[in-house]
């Protein structure tokens, strides 16, 4: 038996208290920050040498419009096609690749890839993926946020085809607000949307394809389905206009318009177009534009 221990021993039979030896606890470590995900020296956003054999996706289609621009409804529609598979917004172009070690990036550049070509990479096996899964053999891929990349896409997928989607532009600043008013205030709604605007008026000058506008497509939905479907190289099929028979992968914010309207399975009448009068003054120019005053 130790000292110590004996010592310890004595007391607790003189005072009845057990002695316990009390431990500092030293505060745990930070944990170690996970390392940055650099992007490789020199990155040149460039389009595959060989797209034949470097792309699993072929001619994918991209709805470029506005946010609350009607987007979601020409989606389901098109999706109730037999060929053609439009999914939610998948923000694809959000999925970015790690290289988080000077090994890897030195890897990828002996290799001759720069950082956007490993990304490209990602990207289109990630919707040819999708279409594969859905066993059809067009998709037409609708996130708004895709106006900021036109350059990207296009550059990703040189047989990319595109179609516009314009809706007037205060009609468009409205619906945002009154999608969600407490957290979208009116005086947010304009630079918002009109940022929107502005990238898809420059993506339809520099990008072959047609345009579609939102009030057309409520106003008579088989006559501009059916020119989408000629552009598309594929048949008119009257399931199109019955979206709501179909599961079009939920209606969720997000990743798609998620309000009454799209849930109620047909198209319902869009609002009365705004006078001129109504127009705010930073919309004009793109109202004026887009043959809207």
């Amino acid at each position: 038996m130790s000292w110590r221990y004996r010592a310890n021993a004595t007391l607790e039979g003189l005072t009845g208290y057990t002695l316990t030896r009390r431990v500092q606890k030293r505060p745990a470590p930070p944990p170690k920050p996970a390392p940055e995900a650099q992007r490789m020296p020199g990155d040149v956003v460039r389009p595959p040498v060989d797209p034949a054999r470097d792309r699993l996706l072929r001619g994918p289609v991209f709805l470029l419009s506005s946010v609350r621009s009607g987007s979601t409804l020409l989606r389901v529609m098109l999706n109730s096609h037999s060929r053609i598979h439009s999914p939610i917004e998948t923000h694809f172009r959000r999925t970015t690749v790690g290289l988080t070690t000077d090994p890897v990036r030195q890897a990828m550049a002996h290799l001759g890839h720069t950082h956007s070509d490993i990304e490209h990479i990602v990207w289109d096996r990630l919707l040819h993926r999708e279409l594969v899964r859905s066993g059809k053999p067009i998709l037409l891929e609708k996130t708004p946020s895709n106006v900021f990349a036109w350059r990207r896409i296009a550059t990703c997928w040189p047989d990319a085809r595109f179609v516009f989607l314009l809706r007037h532009p205060a009609s468009i600043v409205r619906s945002w607000h009154e999608a969600d008013p407490e957290n979208r205030p009116m005086e947010e709604a304009v630079p918002r949307t009109l940022a929107y605007m502005t990238y898809l008026e420059e993506a339809r000058a520099h990008l072959q394809g047609p345009t579609v506008r939102y009030e057309d497509l409520v106003a008579d939905p088989e006559a501009v389905l059916r020119g989408l479907c000629d552009h598309l190289g594929v048949g008119w099929e009257p399931a199109m206009l019955d979206y709501g028979r179909q599961d079009h992968g939920g209606f969720v914010k997000g990743i798609g318009d998620w309000r009454d309207k799209i849930r109620s399975g047909t198209v319902v009448e869009g609002r009365p177009l705004p006078s001129p009068a109504e127009v705010p003054a930073e919309l004009r120019e793109i109202c004026g534009l887009w043959g809207y005053l």
